[in-house]
This record gives C-alpha cells, structure tokens and sequence, in this order.
C-alpha cells in the first residue's frame, strides 16, 4: 500500500525531461564511495522546486524529519510523485538500491537506515552544486556497509561545546552515513552530565578554576585564571539523543571509571583512596587521584549508571578504563587487604575485578560495557567490547578471546594530531596524521587469522579537545579526515582508491561549504621527501592533487621549473617549491634547506625496526641532509622508534676522517617521547670489530629538541656505530605511565 504523508519543507525539486533551457551538469561524487555504481547513460533536468514522493509498503519512515535536514529552501511534497520509498527484505542491513531514471526516483530498503543511508546519497548528489537548475545522470547505485560499527568520538570534557554543534557535529556523522556517536563526557577537567542525585557534580565537578595556557610540553606552565566548564542537563540529553536517533545514530555515553576521576573527587572526596582536597584539574594529561574500589565508590557509581541508562537506549555504556595509575592503590592499606581478600595478585588484577563489578550492574541493567584496550589488563570482563586505542595488539587479543572489538588506533584514528607539516597550523596536541594516512588503514589487522574477522565490529576516530576551545577549530580537525574515516568503514578495501576519493572531495568540499564547515583543506599542500641513496640525495615532491602543478627553484638555480620527475641535489642548496593550478600559484612558496656533510647520502642501517607512523622514507632521512622542524615531532624528517635500544651503522664507503658528530632528539614527556639515556659511538674498518671511542651519558635537559654532540681526536675509519640506549619504560606519575616511551632521533651529521 501507498501510505502518504503531509506537505513539509524542504529541498525539493521537480523532475523532467531534457529541455531548453540551462543546466549544471553535476558528476555522481558520493562519499562513502558506493558499493555498485552504474551510470545508465541518459540525463535527468532536475529543477529544486518541488519533488513530490510515496513510500511503498507498510512502514512509515520519517521523511519530514530527514527533509528538514537539509537545504530549507527546498520544498518536499507528499502526493504519490516522484520519488519513491520501498520497502523489501531483498536488501541487506543497512544497505539500499538508489535508482534514478527520466521517469522516478526509486529508493530500495529493508530498514530504516538503509531508507535514510539512500536519502543521504541522493542528497549529495542534489547538493553537489548550489545551482536551481541540474542535470543528473541517470543511475543505479547498490549499496551496503562493510562494518556494522561505523564511529566518530567527541571529547567535551576538556571543552565544552553548545547544544547546537553536538547536533551538528552528529549531522555530519550522519551525512557520512556513519552510525554511533562515542560521546566523552567526564574526565579529570569537568563532568559534563546532569546526575540529579549527585547535584554537586553540577556545581562543582562540572567547573575548573582555570586552563592550561599553550602545550603541557611547555614548561613552566601557565594558566589563564577562569573558571570554565557547564554540563548537560537530562533534558538536553533527551534531546541530542532523539536526534541523533533520527539520523540513525547511536550514541555511547562514556562515563570515566576507575581513573580519569579527579573532577568527581572535587566534589565527592570520599570515593578517593587518599584525604583531600581535591580540585578539578586545570592542566591536560592524567591525574594520581583515581576511584578507590571501595563498596561506597560502587555505591556511587551504580547510582551513576541508574540514571544514565535512563537517557541513553543503545545498547553500550562506555566505562573508559584507560590510563588508571595505580600508585595510590599500592599504597593504600584498604586496596591491599582487599588484594588480599579477594585473592588478586596486582593492581591490574584489581583494575579488573573494578571493570568487572561494573559490568555486572551494567549487564543487570540491560546493558553492555564498551571500553579501551587496557580493561584487557588482569582480565577481560564477560561481555565487554574493547577499543583498542595503543595499537592494534589489544583488538587482536580481544578478538582471539572471542569478544567484539572497534579499531582506533592512534597511527590511524587520532584526530586531534597535526593533519598538516605546515608551521601555520593551528596547535594540536602532537604527532602527524594526514589525510592519506586515515584513508589508507584497514580495520582487520594483516596478522589476524580470518576466523577471527567477525569480531572486528568497525572502526572509530577519535577527537580529543585538550587544544580545540571553540567548535570552528573541532571542525577544521575533524574535516575532511572524518570522510576518509568513513569511507575507511564502509567502502570495501578493494574499492577504495585514494586518488579518486581525492576527485570525489573536491565536489564534497562545495557540500561542506553549503553547511558551513571549516574544514581543512590540504588537497593542493606540497611534501617535498629528501632520501638519500648511492645516486645522492634524490628529492621528490608529493600533492594529493594530482591536477596540481609543482614548480621548484634552488638557491643556486634560480629559474622556475616544473617538476616532473625526482632529481638529485649536487651539494648544499635550498629548495623553493609552490602548487599551482592553470599557471596561478595556489599555496605558499615552502623551502627546505640541504646541509651536506660526511654522512650524507652515504648507506645507512638501523639495527632495530622503526615505526611506519614515525619513519614512512625509512633511515635514510637520518642522512638526507635536512634537519628536523625541532617543534613539531611529526615532521617526516624524524624517526620514531618504540620501546627499545637502537644502532645506526654508516659506512661511509671507504675511510674517512672523522671528528665531529652532531645529532639530534625530541624529548617531550607530554608526547610519550624521552630523550635517549646514554650514546656510545664506535669505528671499525670492516664493520665487524668495533673499537669504542666516545661515550656520553648525561645528556642536556630540556623540552622539545635536544642536540647531542660530540668531538674527538681525528679518526679515520670506514664504519661508524651509534648505539643509543633508550628508555624503555614510562616512569610512574608520569604521562602515559607504565607505557613503551618513545625515541625521536633527527639528522646524523658527521664532521
């Protein structure tokens, strides 16, 4: 049966045949990248005045309320027109059949979201331009996900943002044809949820007296003095969550447990292991002052979760879990004669049996918990699902005990780190991830035997606002990432090709321009790679748009040329290089500067494994001749190696004098990243037996980047050794405690 509904407003058009008058013709550019897409061949005129539609069969879906999302100067008319909504079980979850022809437009589903997930698409094509009148290609698209978990996370704990952005923000998600919104809303910084048997986490644990001013890596810090914070009253709540609901969107409410606690103990000391008092925190990274497992902080918490589930229908409460120190449990009388009573061997296993009591009542409630990777630690609850966040290991052994996992690695899913190399971007907190990283990961794990492939639910990105105050600056981290991420979750790995996603973009920027996002956009930034190789030093240049042109020039050759292909440098130069498009210059001029010496170009090996994130041009750009941006650790001129000693031979080829050696390393405990502990350098003539020279263990102290040097009587040799030893571990109360600690080594120059 036909089952029609009342006359709403919204974006309409009317479709015809091919007349007269002008049009826009507009290319078929969807993000997600469909499954199947089939251009039929014809054109349809499309005017956006009225489109009238139907729905076919014996549900209702909510067309007015999906119009209203978008463009409110078009008018959507319920007559039995146009278009048409049918319902059949012939497609799977989630997916739809999109079928544009002269004479209808024909949207096929078995649910809802697959219904709203077509819509989504037909939109994008209708907004691909602002213009009245287009031209559509008749098409046919089938269309399904590949994950059923599909995420993006928002942290408004560190900032709080208005009720609009929340529901702008799940839009967006919701356009993107991704389903589960991870909300943060408790930390150590603020409580930003309305519990009304706990009043004092509104009055106090939802405000910090003042803000870190800058990074946590600058040092001393410095604050601004002003209170900040707010929190959501239930009915905001109810209203951000129906809709969401309505955009098929499931949000996980993430309540902080055992650590990640602070601003609670603010207003509750009680719950704490150790007397107060205790004040919100104004500082980002991680507080001592964690929940103590004691029957009143279950109490409390229960009561937490009574009135949570209350406001939130899907199916997950995320209890966080990450980052609890537990130096405080270890030094508590009670947390030890509990160890004892209840037969646990460490405070892991402690941190277990908390996550576990929690998931009781939260099971008892007809919920499941969701939490990071380190609720693994002691033992993994029954029926928890694990983010794995620290890499890839945590999912891979979640999912080989049979338990559902969602992949956010950092390498991948972190977008509060650096998009771009550019010295202008706005502060973040660390790292490098570009668009072509996220676009690239694949949510099953290369090691994970394939019988294991069901528990990898999807993937989730995550948006961590320590450096995002206002919402302009959430979008401009989270756009255009949040389009590859989605496409990284939906789109089969086969299909996906990032040079075309790149053409697609271009189009969904216009989109993003008509619904007012600062997105960032990097499509025309050039990279300019140095690797050094027995040729010398090639230099190659990278753009994620094809269409662009790169022209360079040196220091010594002035003249402007276009790049075509990769060239050697031929002693020292500086590199001027700028995108253009149809001869007009589209970015800024970028330099780099070439500094020869001794090691340059010469062969290098490491002797432990490097990471891909920290080290994509491999060991060779410790000898390309450019230093290191000595603030921003992402620059691809460092190389980051995890948790482990490392050596660096260079065979200079035949024998050499040396006397000097210069290095360079990143220490930023804020980052993970420790400056190394000791250097030893060592020679041999056959690279065999290796003869020591020069030590150093005390190395300057200091932020960010550290020079390392050392002079010596005049040695002549064929290979030079460097053994760096590393700190393995993250020391306790420090950032990330308990972690592998990072090394960042720079430019090995040998004089």
């Amino acid at each position: 049966m036909i089952r029609k509904v009342y006359i709403l407003c919204f974006v309409s058009l009317c479709i015809q045949f091919l007349g007269a008058q002008s049009w826009v013709e507009i290319p078929i550019h969807i993000i997600p990248m469909p499954v199947h897409q089939e251009l039929l061949g014809g054109k349809v005129k499309v005017n956006k005045r009225n489109l009238s539609y139907s729905i076919v069969g014996n549900t209702t879906l909510p067309i007015d309320v999906w119009a209203d999302q978008f463009d409110k100067k078009m008018n959507l008319v319920s007559d039995g027109g146009k278009v048409e909504f049918i319902w059949t079980d012939e497609i799977k979850k989630e997916g739809y059949h999109l079928l544009i022809t002269n004479e209808s437009i024909k949207i096929k589903a078995s649910d809802s979201s697959g219904h709203y997930y077509g819509f989504v698409s037909l939109m994008q094509i209708l907004e691909s331009d602002p213009s009245a009148t287009l031209n559509i290609p008749t098409v046919e698209i089938k269309d399904y996900p590949r994950f059923s978990y599909r995420g993006m996370h928002l942290d408004v704990a560190r900032h709080m943002y208005e009720v609009d952005f929340i529901k702008k923000y799940i839009h967006l998600l919701a356009y993107h044809k991704m389903n589960t919104f991870h909300w943060h809303l408790t930390e150590d910084q603020g409580w930003r949820i309305e519990i009304k048997k706990y009043p004092k986490l509104q009055t106090i644990s939802a405000y910090r007296d003042s803000t870190l001013i800058g990074h946590y890596n600058d040092q001393p810090h410095q604050y601004d003095k002003t209170k900040y914070g707010g929190y959501y009253t239930q009915e905001e709540i109810k209203e951000i969550v129906q809709f969401a609901s309505e955009r098929q969107i499931t949000i996980i409410p993430e309540i902080e447990m055992p650590g990640h606690s602070q601003a609670v103990l603010a207003a509750y000391p009680e719950y704490g292991c150790v007397d107060g008092p205790f004040s919100v925190l104004s500082k980002w990274g991680i507080s001592d002052n964690v929940f103590c497992p004691k029957e009143e902080t279950f109490a409390f918490l229960e009561d937490v979760i009574d009135e949570v589930v209350t406001l939130f229908p899907g199916k997950y409460i995320h209890i966080g879990g990450d980052e609890c120190p537990k130096n405080q449990w270890n030094e508590s009388v009670f947390c030890q004669q509990l160890m004892e009573d209840q037969g646990i061997e460490d405070t892991k296993g402690l941190q277990s049996y908390f996550i576990q009591r929690m998931e009781k009542y939260i099971n008892s409630k007809g919920k499941q918990i969701i939490g990071w990777d380190e609720i693994l630690e002691g033992g993994l609850a029954d029926n928890a699902t694990v983010m794995s966040w620290r890499g890839e290991e945590g999912g891979i052994e979640a999912a080989k005990s049979n338990h559902p996992v969602v992949m956010t690695p950092t390498s991948h899913c972190y977008f509060d780190y650096y998009q771009s190399q550019d010295i202008g971007e706005p502060l973040a907190i660390g790292g490098n991830l570009p668009l072509e990283r996220v676009y690239a990961y694949d949510p099953i794990p290369e090691t994970l035997d394939p019988i294991y492939h069901p528990y990898i639910l999807g993937a989730q990105a995550n948006v961590w606002t320590e450096y995002m105050p206002t919402s302009k600056h959430v979008e401009y981290m989270a756009y255009p990432r949040t389009c590859a991420m989605a496409e990284v979750d939906w789109t089969p790995k086969v299909d996906r090709n990032y040079d075309d996603f790149i053409e697609r973009l271009k189009t969904h920027f216009k989109r993003l321009e008509a619904k007012e996002v600062n997105f960032a956009n990097h499509l025309a930034e050039v990279k300019m790679v140095i690797q050094s190789s027995e040729k010398g030093n090639i230099v190659s240049f990278l753009c994620a748009d094809k269409n662009s042109e790169i022209r360079y020039r040196s220091a010594k050759n002035k003249t402007t040329v276009v790049y075509n292909e990769p060239f050697a440098i031929v002693g020292a130069d500086s590199i001027f290089y700028a995108a253009y498009a149809n001869g007009v210059q589209v970015t800024k001029e970028y330099s780099k500067e070439v500094e020869l010496n001794l090691a340059s170009g010469k062969k290098i090996t490491l002797g432990s494994s490097f990471s891909e994130k920290y080290g994509q041009y491999g060991p060779s750009i410790l000898t390309n001749g450019v230093r290191a941006n000595k603030h921003k650790f992402g620059d691809v001129e460092w190389l980051g190696i995890e948790g482990r000693n490392t050596a660096v031979i260079i065979d200079f080829g035949e024998p050499t004098l040396l006397s000097e050696i210069d290095l360079g390393f990143f220490h930023g405990p804020a980052y993970w990243i420790y400056k190394p502990e000791s250097i030893r350098f060592s020679y041999a003539h056959d690279g065999r037996d290796w003869g020591q020279f020069h030590e150093i263990t005390s190395i300057d102290e200091g932020i960010k980047h550290i020079p390392v040097k050392a002079a010596f009587e005049p040695i002549k040799t064929r290979y030079l050794l460097i053994d760096i030893i590393a700190k393995k571990t993250i020391p306790i109360g420090a950032e990330g405690s308990g972690h592998k600690a990072w090394l960042f080594m720079e430019e090995v120059i040998v004089r």
